[in-house]
This record gives C-alpha cells, structure tokens and sequence, in this order.
C-alpha cells in the first residue's frame, strides 16, 4: 500500500523554462521523506516552460502541469492549482528561486501538530526574515503596503503580500468562490474572503536574489493591488473591472477634450475635425490603457490582435455613443428640460454599453 499524498507545492509560471529542473531539484533535496507532488500552472508561456515541466513529468510522476490556454494572472493560476490537487495541504511558491524551499517541511511540521492551523506563512518581517538585496525604496514600499492592508482589510500578517504561504486545501476549495482572483496577492484574497479570522503562524525566511530572467514586478502590479484591496473592500456593491474601465473613460474625456482644444482653439482647426481627432484620441487611449490595465489577465498581444482588438473597441464605443445621446436626447424631452440628469443617465448608458460589449469583443475573444 502506497503512502497517502502529503503536500502539493504549486507554482506559477510565465517564461520560467530555466528555472524548472533547478526548482524540482531543489524540492527533491528540501522534501525528503514527504510524499509530495508539484503542480507548475503555466499560462502558456512562449519560451516553452511546460514543454520543459512535462519532459520532467515522463520520467517523475510527482511533476505535473497544468497549461492554460486564454487564461493569465498569478492568483488564478494558483487559485487552480490549490483545486487541483488530491493533497490535504499546499503551498505556494514562486517560480523564480526568490522563496527558501528549505522551509516548506517546517512549515508541513506546523500544520500536522496543530489542527487548527490555517495557514502558514513564509515571512520576511519576522525575526530572523529578510529582504535580501532589496533597497531602501522597494523595502519602504512593501511597508506602506503591508500597514494599508493591516489598516483597510484587518489583516494581522506581518507580510500580507508574501507569495510564499502553505494551507489546508479544503479551506482553499471552500473559498475559492468568494476570491476576486486580481492581481499577484493571493494570500492577502484568502485571508480577507475568510468569514472567520484564519489562524496563521509566520516562519522567517530571506528573500533571494532572482538567478535568471526578469522580475514580473513593476508599477502594474503595485496598482494591482491597490485593485485587490478596493475589490475586497467594495468590489460587491460596483465590481472592480466596471470601476478601472469607466475610470479610465473619465481620463480619456480630459485626452479628447485637450486634443480638441490644441486643434481648434490653438491651431484653428475646424471644430468637426477636432472633435474627430480628438475622439479617435480618446478611444485609442482607452483602448490601450484598458488592455494593460482593466483586463491585464486578458491583455491582448502582438500587433495583429492589437490592431483587431482596437478596430473592435472603436466600433463598440462608436455604438456606445450613439446609445448615450438616444438615451439623454429621449430623457430630456420625456421630463422636460432636467439636462443634467438626462445627460447623466445617457453617460451610464454609454458606459456599461462600452464595457459589456467590449468585454465580450475586445478582450473576450482571445
């Protein structure tokens, strides 16, 4: 009789091809005398990553993947692997060798001896912890977030945005419905969408230096969770997508209305030109800052879908539009002269018009 499954160590991967046979490596030494499997979630990454976690797999049946076709973003991919798998327990851990893999058995430890233990957290901010080579800059940031996520959702970690955390499946699957899935914070998701404060324990460990490739960290990510934050915080009274996407439209209202003033008050254009530039202006700002933004789990790649997602955007704006100004135009005759409610009632229109449409043609066809 086979020893029951133990552990599912779960990676998230995006152009990670170097890095697999290390990190395998690198479990077998740490987990000796675990039975253990490890699942790589791959959002299909163009230098072959699960080509290389599979040709692993014909030989070690402990390795596993799961390629996604059409779906991106690290807290979903771990939100599917934690589903996955058979194991009672699993932890993540990023596919990059910034997270000490030396850890994981004391943290198995913690949560065999103590059954009431949800979850066990790799942390850089308790004794013994630390930010490696990070400066001065990056550590004092990681602060500010760490006290807004203490603040706004009550989360007591001392290193709510770790990446680096094992738990109790069943509490995983039990959640799962109730996770926004924004973003690369999907701890800091699992503790808020708890109804109950979840148990933790923190173990020290120091974050390293990342041997190959390039950081996934950039601004976006900094906004991604400011978005995870407001998603938890109110996300359920106006959804958070809806919320960036008519942001958004409020900042390319400014771009058309300047790019008109700089045509026809500054350079004497005709107004109807103008007011054509400056609404392409708009709509292609929109477009893009919404593909890198609003629907980055979706994001649109490479020159041809660009061009086809902005053609498309363009057409279901135009439609927008023209829904607007039905609808002000019918509004302001039925109540007889309340123009700012009418033209307020057209703006909504427009806006969920442009957002339900270009979410299922813009950005839901790829």
């Amino acid at each position: 009789m086979s020893t029951p499954l133990e552990l599912a160590i779960i990676i998230p991967t995006f152009n990670e091809h170097a890095h697999v046979p290390l990190l395998v490596a690198k479990l077998e030494q740490a987990l000796t005398g675990t039975r253990w499997e490890v699942i790589f979630v791959d959002d299909n990454s163009p230098d072959g990553t699960a080509d290389a976690v599979r040709e692993i797999a014909r030989v070690d049946s402990r390795v596993r993947v799961i390629q996604r076709i059409g779906r991106r973003g690290l807290a979903t991919a771990c939100i599917e692997g934690m589903c996955a798998t058979a194991a009672p327990v699993a932890a993540v851990i990023d596919g990059d060798l910034q997270h000490d893999e030396t850890i994981l058995p004391a943290m198995l430890d913690a949560l065999r001896r103590d059954a009431a233990l949800d979850v066990v957290v790799g942390s850089r901010f308790v004794a013994g912890g630390g930010t490696g080579e990070w400066d001065g800059d990056r550590v004092a940031k990681s602060a500010l977030a760490t006290r807004l996520s203490q603040k706004v959702l009550n989360v007591g970690l001392t290193d709510p945005m770790s990446g680096f955390f094992m738990i109790r499946t069943n509490l995983v699957r039990a959640l799962a419905p109730q996770l926004s899935g924004i973003g690369f914070k999907i701890l800091l998701d699992i503790m808020a969408a708890a109804d109950r404060p979840l148990r933790f324990l923190e173990l020290p460990y120091v974050f390293r230096c990342r041997e190959q490739g390039e950081s996934k960290l950039d601004h976006v990510v900094a906004l991604e969770y400011l978005i995870a934050i407001y998603d938890r915080k109110f996300g359920n009274v106006v959804p958070v997508r809806f919320a960036m996407f008519s942001a958004i439209g409020v900042i390319g209202v400014l771009i058309h209305m300047t790019v008109l003033t700089m045509l026809h008050i500054g350079l004497g254009a005709a107004f109807l030109g103008g007011q054509i530039v400056g609404t392409l202006a708009a709509m292609t700002f929109n477009f893009f800052l919404n593909n890198a933004l609003t629907y980055r789990d979706r994001r649109l790649r490479g020159w041809r879908a660009l061009l086809d997602g902005w053609v498309s955007f363009c057409l279901v704006c135009s439609v927008g539009a023209i829904a607007n100004v039905g609808v002000a135009g019918f509004l302001y005759d039925f109540h007889f002269g309340a123009w700012a409610g009418s033209a307020l009632a057209g703006v909504l229109v427009g806006a969920v018009w442009n957002y339900a449409l270009s979410s299922r043609f813009t950005w839901g066809r790829y």
